[in-house]
């Protein structure tokens, strides 16, 4: 059974009342979606060079994604192929902070 696109004030995983951090974090938490996310952040992007791009990714699991993140409203499809949305390019914004905060602690640990 195909889980159902994580939703503020819906049960998600980890919460029975949906808080939206919660949503979101599901959300993010699924397989392969932060980096269909990470590949889209500066162009558009068509399902064949997305694919290449995120390795070995799955073409059912890439449309899974690809759906779920349209759903979210983080991406939209055009003639060039997917891109991100504002509500997308602000999620790449949102996962700076912590980007950065894993960046130190790797340093902290030697790596």
């Amino acid at each position: 059974m195909a889980r159902k696109t994580p939703k503020p004030g819906c049960k998600v995983r980890g919460s029975s009342t949906g808080r939206p951090i919660m949503a979101a974090l599901d959300l993010a938490g699924r397989r392969w979606l932060l980096r269909v996310l990470w590949e889209l952040r500066a162009e558009a992007l068509t399902f064949r060079v997305l694919r290449e791009r995120c390795g070995v990714i799955s073409p059912t699991v890439l449309n899974t994604r690809l759906a779920e993140m349209r759903d979210a409203g983080l991406l939209d499809s055009t003639e060039a192929g997917y891109r991100l949305t504002a509500r997308g390019g602000e999620l790449i914004e949102a996962l700076v902070p912590l980007t950065r905060w894993a960046e130190r602690w790797a340093k902290e640990n030697g790596k």
